[in-house]
């Protein structure tokens, strides 16, 4: 069970609504900026917004449909183009640096970094200046430094997945958690072998230990020093170790929950908690430290899109298929409120059709809206919608990036 007496924790990140007070001199400047970065639906193209000014401040033409993932730091965005085989690692233009009692900020026009080539890649994950690429079809990942993109340098190192499968590997302190695939479950020719578990490698791509059980593993996240992944027993949870490698916990599902099961998951970054979905029309708040971990939330309808906001530990936000902005409680796993944003966006269909998106920006919500051309901006405060942004083609996929910092 959820509790408002779970200890706040120092957020490691300072990406997408981490904001800390500022000490400032007299001969320093305070500033808040926030960017968004859009993938269009039907072209092949990355755009960066400012919302200091709402306007276009960078386009990216890529070579297919993409996918957004971003990084701890909020430096790099990556855009990932499984059927063009290729990632894009565009570098957002803002770096916040802890000084003690004050952050600064520094601010230049985003730009591509580079070029990451792969078999398909799926997932990009970063975890610290870790950065891990799975290339599905290629039968390997690539760990790259996230310091060294920054400098223009790839170079990155591979470590073999034992076969070809959609999975993903993680980064976490001296070791890697790496999806194995079922050589074993009969597959159609062309399609790839489900997920059955984990197994633990060093640095040097050494096994440690034996595969940990998670049947047809999809979806992980990272909250505070813990990495949980999707089962369909039930949600794995790997705690750091030492030198032994992760020490891993199943936390099944039980009898208390309905037939279903967890595929994707967002963690919290100043409380430590996951958020996961429950079939298309529930989520589940999942406490690894407590003995009852599951609290299942029935949503109106189906979910379209969900997201935590880093700077209100508790609060996420849910998009159903009616259009509807949900603000949920993750301490007492209530929605408070709700508000009518877009028109209907049916679930049904194939799964890449254009839907809207959710990213948290600051003081706002921003939410894509592919038919209309545009991304709404609600107001975290009021929950109410102040400004729509125009943007050329269908905005689909977003991440959100600043914060606020001395500028010198």
């Amino acid at each position: 069970m959820f509790r408002s007496k779970i200890p706040l924790l120092l957020a490691t990140t300072i990406i997408a609504g981490t904001v800390a007070p500022l000490t400032l001199r007299a001969e320093e400047e305070g500033r808040a900026t926030w960017r968004l970065f859009i993938a269009d639906h039907t072209q092949p193209t990355v755009r960066a917004i400012d919302l200091g000014s709402d306007k276009e401040i960078g386009r990216f033409e890529l070579e297919g449909y993409a996918a957004m993932s971003l990084s701890d730091t909020g430096r790099t965005v990556f855009a990932i183009q499984g059927d063009q085989n290729v990632v894009h690692a565009i570098d957002t233009g803002i770096h916040l640096s802890d000084h003690g009692e004050h952050r600064d900020i520094e601010i230049k026009d985003p730009e591509l970094l580079a070029t990451i080539k792969g078999e398909k890649p799926g997932h990009v994950v970063a975890h610290g200046d870790d950065l891990a690429v799975f290339s599905d079809r290629g039968g390997s990942f690539y760990l790259l430094k996230e310091s060294a993109l920054q400098e223009g340098k790839v170079d990155p190192k591979p470590y073999n997945t034992t076969a070809p499968h959609h999975g993903v590997a993680v980064p976490m302190g001296k070791h890697l958690l790496v999806s194995v695939p079922n050589m074993e479950a009969p597959v159609r020719e062309g399609e790839l072998p489900p997920r059955l578990g984990l197994r633990v490698l060093d640095r040097e791509g050494k096994q440690i230990g034996d595969v940990e059980q998670c049947t047809g593993l999809h979806g992980e996240a990272t909250s505070a020093r813990l990495v949980a992944f999707g089962c369909e027993e039930g949600v794995l949870v790997a705690r750091p170790g030492g030198m032994d490698g992760p020490k891993f916990e199943m936390q099944n599902y039980g009898d208390t929950l309905p037939k279903g099961k967890v595929s994707t998951l967002l963690g919290g970054t100043s409380m430590q908690f996951f958020l996961g979905n429950y079939g298309e029309d529930k989520v589940v708040l999942i406490d690894p430290d407590d003995k009852k971990p599951y609290r299942l939330i029935d949503l109106p309808l189906r979910r379209i899109d969900f997201a935590l906001d880093p700077a209100r530990p508790h609060t996420a936000y849910i998009l159903t298929e009616d259009g509807k902005l949900h603000l949920l409680d993750v301490v007492d796993g209530s929605i408070k409120r709700s508000l009518p944003v877009t028109e209907p966006y049916s679930k049904d269909g194939h799964w890449r059709d254009p839907r809207p998106r959710l990213a948290v920006a600051g003081d706002h919500i921003a939410v894509t809206d592919p038919r209309r051309g545009m991304v709404r901006m609600v107001d975290v405060e009021t929950f109410k919608q102040d400004r729509t942004i125009d943007v050329e083609g269908q905005p689909f996929t977003i991440v959100a990036v600043g914060g606020s910092g001395a500028v010198h």
